[in-house]
């Protein structure tokens, strides 16, 4: 049976919590679709009704997608954290704005220049990227991701 040895091991509760950090910086981010949503179902005649509109239907597909990319991103920002060896707040914070320029700022320049999104917009969407990036960095090395501290 083939394994998976080339996958960096990350303490499991480090992937749990960076799970729940993240996906809670995401639902900040997602708070007005969730919102809207209920609203409608306040708004819906009977709770049934409202289970199989189509804004509950999204809201959770929305809901279940940021949980699932939460949780892989923490797992790859752990992975990337003890591969690189970093055991400093400074390290955690250089690491996590590498991930940020790779991830998120093509998107953002993207926004400004071709798209021409508002700017607000594009601003709490960044913000959220830091938190979810170099926040997330911070946190995991305060929490620890090593499976054997002594590696």
């Amino acid at each position: 049976m083939a394994t998976l040895h080339y996958l960096p091991p990350v303490k499991p509760s480090a992937i749990a919590l960076g799970t729940a950090f993240n996906h809670a910086v995401s639902l900040a981010v997602l708070g007005p679709v969730f919102g809207d949503s209920y609203r409608r179902a306040q708004a819906a005649n009977t709770k049934e009704e409202f289970f199989h509109s189509k804004e509950a239907a999204t809201a959770a597909a929305s809901w279940g997608s940021s949980l699932a990319g939460s949780a892989i991103q923490a797992y790859g920002v752990g992975a990337l954290i003890n591969a690189t060896g970093t055991l400093t707040y400074k390290g955690a914070a250089y690491l996590g704005s590498l991930v940020f320029f790779a991830s998120a700022a093509p998107s953002i320049v993207s926004q400004v220049l071709t798209e021409k999104r508002p700017l607000d917009t594009i601003a709490v969407g960044a913000l959220a990227r830091v938190f979810e990036t170099v926040g997330l960095s911070l946190f995991l090395t305060y929490w620890g991701t090593r499976t054997n501290p002594f590696d």
